[in-house]
């Protein structure tokens, strides 16, 4: 059985970094262990002998194609398409500009 730790100040800021993340200290305390729970658990599925397990190439033996046939129908007009939007301009939805000019 592996030592259950917890992983060090310096990981927990790194990874709160990278995820964009501003955690408090009770926060950062509280996800150091249970990110140290899971390494942990996978440490655990390592130790196991999987030797005589044959691999699967999907977790769903016989599985078929459960796609539909692509069947083309006619498609809305345009008229119909925008008929319920509240802004539109020549034909086209309109939507606010997300990008500033420089």
């Amino acid at each position: 059985m592996t030592k259950n730790r917890e992983l060090s100040k310096e990981t927990i800021d790194h990874i709160s970094k990278l995820a964009l993340l501003d955690l408090s200290e009770d926060e950062k305390a509280k996800l150091s262990k249970e990110l140290g729970d899971i390494l942990n658990y996978f440490k655990k599925l390592e130790d196991i002998d999987t030797s005589n397990v044959k691999p699967m190439t999907h977790p769903i033996e016989g599985l078929k194609n459960v796609f539909r046939e692509d069947e083309p129908w006619e498609s809305l007009s345009n008229e119909e398409a925008l008929k319920n939007a509240k802004y539109k301009k020549d034909g086209y939805f309109k939507a606010p500009r997300i990008l500033k000019e420089k």
